[in-house]
């Protein structure tokens, strides 16, 4: 399996990425403006799948920065699971102040502190990706 990691705008590296690519997993911030963001990238998917790219699947959608604190997080959460209750993984990544540090250190999170809640999160992830991959 090859992940490709790519930034947050709908660029010619994303696009590439998309055609390049079998599945996808879609990060959503448990933030305000999160879900506007949403709307492009399945429309841009869409257009990928039918001109350059019929297999891309998208095989789960990944809350980040989840903070089961604060109400905002649990209505995205809502919204999102709403329209895509079986492709929502049941992983979240929790806002951890871990993950915010290791990369100012030069470590992924797992290296930097495998015992932090954003690692465990990222571990969860991992073996929830592989499980849907393998159906």
């Amino acid at each position: 399996m090859i992940i490709i990691d790519c930034p947050p705008s709908l660029g010619l590296l994303t696009i590439n990425a998309l055609t390049a690519s079998d599945a996808l997993v879609i990060p959503i911030q448990c933030e305000y403006y999160a879900l506007e963001g949403l709307g492009q990238l399945l429309n841009t998917v869409r257009l990928v799948q039918r001109h350059l790219n019929k297999g891309l699947e998208i095989i789960g959608i990944l809350m980040t920065m989840y903070d089961s604190r604060l109400n905002l997080s649990k209505q995205v959460v809502n919204e999102v699971n709403s329209f895509f209750k079986d492709k929502l993984f049941k992983t979240y990544i929790h806002r951890n102040v871990r993950l915010s540090e290791a990369p100012s250190f030069g470590k992924p999170a797992l290296l930097y502190d495998a015992n932090s809640t954003g690692a465990q999160n990222y571990m969860s992830l991992t073996e929830e990706i592989l499980q849907r991959v393998s159906e």
